[in-house]
C-alpha cells in the first residue's frame, strides 16, 4: 500500500515545518519507506502498519494543537512493494518515448 498523508495542527502559526520535522522523525522511526513532498509524505508498507503509522502521527499531533486536520490518499494494489519508485520509474520512461 502507498499512502499520501499530511497532518496539520491548527495553531494559528503560519510556518508549520517545525511540526512536519517532529512527524518525519516518527515516520523515519518506523522503518517504512517514505517521501518527503512539499505538501505531505508518501509512505509504503504493509497495510496495517501503514495505518498505524498515521494514527501514531495524528495523536503526536494532538499534543501540540487542540485541532488537528488529517488528509490521507491511498493506492491499494494488494501487496506489491517498491511502487513508490516503479509508478515514478513508468512515468519518465514514457517521457521518453
Amino acid at each position: 500500500m502507498i499512502a499520501e498523508f499530511s497532518i496539520v495542527p491548527i495553531t494559528g502559526e503560519e510556518s508549520l515545518s517545525k511540526y512536519v520535522a517532529i512527524l518525519i522523525k516518527e515516520v523515519e522511526s518506523s522503518g517504512l519507506k517514505y517521501q518527503l513532498t512539499p505538501m505531505g509524505t508518501i509512505i509504503e508498507g504493509e497495510t496495517d502498519r501503514v495505518f498505524e503509522l498515521i494514527k501514531k502521527c495524528h495523536n503526536l499531533m494532538k499534543q501540540h494543537a487542540n485541532r488537528v486536520l488529517t488528509r490521507i490518499s491511498i493506492d491499494d494494489r494488494g501487496n506489491e512493494l517498491n511502487r513508490m519508485d516503479k509508478k515514478v520509474k513508468s512515468v519518465l520512461e514514457k517521457l521518453d518515448e
